[in-house]
């Protein structure tokens, strides 16, 4: 079977896991499959890819933006990005395209519905943005990964399937090796602070400004904290003050460990970590997005507050309300293990589905 596979999106690890776990399963099932990724020019991306050996290519592609220079920036990534995805089809002989979302996949598929190639998409959000309505339109076939929220439409909808998630963010063992590896104590119980893969410099704020009144309910806890590059010396300086134990990393790309360490998360919303919590029954405080006007984030992490297995707080920004808002959710979750063991008890009932499986043999098909 000739021709290749290219799997579109990028800009963030919240589009990218995806694609790699759907890759993953590819190459496990259909070895003779040729892929490669289709992503933007942030270091994210090519840390990312690189790290997974995989195959890639960056595209000149820009955010949609309805000020008037963030707009002349789309429409000439939108141009630019069209081209160099033709002759990135062209000398790939693509054969089919799986749009991951947001920006990246916009040039793409438009590329590759002028060349007549057969294109999915892929949406990962209850709330889909505008990058994914656009797409919508134009691929043939269109999954999510999530069930949308209600009243919302996307055109040619075929139906859901499972979020797919990446090995590497399914935990390898038991919590006490999983510490260990991370450097933590294996018999104290870890508090997993995520803001996905680039941080959040707001829950990073937070937290920094907290830990004189979080102190006392972390006196029996250590924390692993993922923080982005450009926080992470002064969270580090901050949990020494504080005399708390915590490991600090700028990111990690085996989110399994992280997850199987963890007796307790806070965490953003994004559809990514949503899955990766429910699938490693991990009780948390999930803390949507907070510069989305419709926070929409909190329509993913919903199911999992409404069947008990996670909490929502919002995040309002600055860190002296943010002391109310999240830190008295927080602390209550700390000092009651018995709250987080109903958690989890509600999560080990969710029904697991393999999404990167269904969306593998997808393409498969799609190439014969």
């Amino acid at each position: 079977m000739s021709g290749s596979v290219i799997l579109a999106g990028g800009g963030s690890g919240g589009h990218l896991s995806p694609g790699l776990a759907v890759a993953e399963r590819l190459q496990t099932l259909f070895a003779e499959t040729q892929l490669l990724f289709a992503c933007s020019d942030r270091p994210i991306d090519r840390k990312m890819l690189e790290h997974a050996g995989a195959s890639f290519h960056s595209i000149s592609a820009a955010p949609f933006s309805v000020k008037p220079s963030g707009f002349l920036r789309f429409i000439r990534g939108l141009h630019q990005g069209t081209r160099q995805s033709k002759q990135l089809i062209e000398a790939n002989q693509g054969r089919v395209v799986l749009a991951l979302g947001g920006f990246v996949s916009a040039p793409v598929v438009r590329a590759a519905r002028q060349a007549g190639l057969r294109t999915l998409l892929l949406n990962l959000d209850a709330v889909p943005g505008r990058a994914n309505q656009w797409v919508a339109r134009r691929a043939q076939e269109v999954y999510t990964a999530l069930p949308l929220q209600e009243g919302v439409h996307l055109p040619n909808l075929v139906g859901e399937v499972g979020f797919p998630v990446r090995r590497a963010a399914v935990a390898p063992a038991d919590s006490a090796t999983c510490r260990e590896r991370l450097g933590l104590s294996p018999h104290q119980p870890t508090l997993l602070v995520t803001g996905a893969s680039q941080g959040a410099t707001s829950i990073n704020r937070f937290i920094e400004g907290s830990l004189s009144s979080l102190a006392g309910s972390l006196i029996d806890w250590e924390v692993l904290h993922l923080s982005g590059r450009a926080d992470r010396a002064r969270l580090e300086s901050a949990y020494a003050s504080a005399g708390i134990k915590a490991v600090v990393l700028d990111f990690l790309d085996h989110m399994g460990l992280a997850w199987g360490a963890a007796e307790l998360a806070i965490s953003r919303a994004g559809a990514n970590s949503v899955a990766e919590v429910a699938l490693n029954r991990v009780p948390t405080l999930f803390v949507p997005y907070p510069w989305h006007k419709d926070l929409h984030q909190q329509f993913n992490a919903q199911p999992l507050v409404d069947a008990g297995g996670a909490q929502l707080a919002l995040d309002q920004i600055e860190p002296e309300a943010n002391e109310t808002s999240i830190g008295r959710p927080l602390r209550d979750l700390l000092l009651d293990p018995g709250r987080r063991r109903d958690m989890r008890t509600v999560l080990e009932t969710l029904p697991a589905r393999d999404g990167a499986m269904e969306i593998a043999k997808l393409l498969h098909q799609a190439m014969l």
